[in-house]
């Protein structure tokens, strides 16, 4: 028969799991942010106090019941590699959970589970392998008060807000008496969560107004097969541009300043192939503006490939490139390449590396200077940051989502595309190659979208951004502060455990 105390284990590990299961949905394709606050309540409560052993494994479950749901697009590659990264995921909300059961003995531990939220975050965000930010609770939480935080101090920001909140609340509520303190946790907790309402996201200093151009041309194929016919999606995209550059011309539409491409737009090198090129060529000659081309091309080396967005213009033709400086590891370069091959067959797919780009993507598209970003690397922040203070006046998003088609991954990034543009104050502009393409407003607005699986051009005009927001002035100072404090305040609470019981044994 089991013991009162492993009944209790059990009972809380349940509800951990079922609270990350609630995390998740708060996020797209879900979008029930309201039961974000809930899952980490119950967090909160499952975690066993002065146990780190218990704390690590309910930290663990609820990362397991958030990462399976969130991460279920990465089946189309395999159950293995969804299950494993979801298990790897998860580990980093197991060390944070041990924190959190040494802090829940002291009378401020709401602050020090915020900041260990913070710390969890951040290491999620750079190991292994660069790190996945995926599920970052400010990704989560658009269309509510609490995203607009991310203007004043990057995703750090809102995520401390938003667990100390919630920590404040259940710490009034486990007092079960209305005195003073209570009341003041309770009103420093609502605060906190409307008060986002009040900071004035936008566009960071309005300046000149341009009409931009999203190309979607869509691709044949679905799932990994999405690119098979690579000669057939570079048509596509010269097609919808052409047919743009008609529409123009007959009046239908307004002349575009600049038009966008997305990532792998061309699977076919144009400096390699000459009827690549010259297709590419024509169809921003006849377009007449300066256009970001996708591809694939060869270099440095001969091992190596790169992924590239390419600055075309109609009359010099090719001139500035931004190369992906994160490429994903597994995805677009296998790490230990010589033994992960033997085990995993379909890694044979990758047969050459993509070579990792050192330079920002600000790129000069005539009179307008962008900040390119590829695909997944809009939801690391460091990508962002630079890319702003190396003076993009909007950013584009080139991603190629044509492998997840159908699931939840095309709705994940394009809504962290709209927290970036509230974070940094621009416009962002998502062009992929079938779905989801969009223009979003520096508030977070959606000015327009397209559908998955068809072939678009959206069109807007917007106004480019001569200034940076506090979010992006301190986010990294801000998320390095906070993610310390957190460790400090887990090893100050770990040592304080350990003098309590009169040894050092753990």
């Amino acid at each position: 028969m089991l013991s009162a105390s492993r009944v209790a284990l059990l009972w809380r590990a349940a509800v951990s799991l079922v609270c990350g299961g609630g995390a998740a949905l708060a996020f797209p394709p879900y979008d029930v942010p309201v039961l974000l606050p809930v899952a980490l309540a119950g967090l909160m409560a499952a975690v066993p106090p002065r146990s780190g052993k218990g704390g690590f494994l309910i930290g663990f479950l609820f990362g397991l019941g958030f990462m399976l749901p969130l991460l279920r697009w990465m089946s189309v590659i395999g159950p293995d590699a969804w299950v494993a990264l979801s298990v790897l995921e998860a580990l980093f909300y197991g060390l944070m959970g041990a924190a959190w059961s040494w802090l829940r003995a002291y009378p401020w531990w709401p602050v020090g589970v915020a900041a260990t939220w913070v710390a969890a975050e951040l290491l999620r965000a750079l190991v292994p392998f660069g790190g996945l930010p995926w599920g970052r609770l400010a990704f989560g939480l658009l269309d509510t008060p609490l995203v607009s935080y991310g203007w004043l101090g990057g995703s750090a920001l809102v995520s401390f807000v938003t667990v100390v909140a919630v920590a404040l609340i259940v710490d009034a509520v486990s007092r079960r008496r209305a005195d003073v303190s209570g009341l003041a946790r309770l009103g420093v907790a609502t605060a906190l969560a409307v008060g986002g309402a009040a900071i004035p996201i936008g566009t960071a200093e309005p300046g000149e107004r341009v009409v931009v151009a999203a190309v979607q041309g869509n691709v044949p194929g679905t799932g990994l097969d999405a690119f098979d016919e690579r000669r057939a999606v570079l048509e596509n995209h010269v097609d919808a541009t052409e047919q743009l550059a008609d529409e123009v011309a007959a009046g239908r539409r307004v002349q575009p300043d600049v038009v966008f491409w997305p990532e792998n737009s061309s699977d076919i090198d144009p400096f390699q192939d000459q009827s690549a090129y010259a297709d590419i060529d024509q169809a921003v000659g006849a377009v007449g503006v300066p256009t970001l081309v996708g591809a694939v091309v060869a270099g440095p080396d001969q091992d190596h490939v790169q992924n590239v967005g390419i600055v075309w213009d109609p009359r010099r033709g090719p001139t500035q490139r931004y190369v992906k400086r994160h490429p994903v590891p597994f995805g677009e370069y296998i790490p230990f390449r010589g033994f992960a091959t033997k085990f995993v067959d379909r890694l044979d797919q990758i047969p050459l590396d993509f070579a990792r780009g050192e330079s920002a993507g600000t790129l000069d598209l005539g009179a307008v200077r962008i900040g390119d970003v590829i695909c997944f690397e809009v939801a690391y922040d460091g990508l962002i940051r630079d890319v702003v203070d190396g003076g993009a006046q909007l950013l584009v998003v080139q991603t190629n989502n044509a492998t997840y088609t159908g699931t939840g991954q095309l709705e994940q990034q394009f809504a962290i595309s709209r927290y970036r543009a509230i974070e940094t104050g621009r416009t962002v502009v998502v062009a992929a190659t079938n779905g989801i393409s969009g223009v979003v407003a520096p508030d977070g607005t959606v000015r327009a979208v397209s559908q998955p699986k068809t072939r678009d051009v959206l069109q807007a005009e917007v106004s480019l951004a001569t200034a940076r927001t506090p979010g992006v002035i301190v986010g990294f100072w801000l998320e390095l502060v906070l993610a310390g404090a957190g460790v400090l305040m887990a090893a100050a609470a770990r040592l304080g455990a350990r003098r309590r019981v009169g040894t050092m044994a753990s």
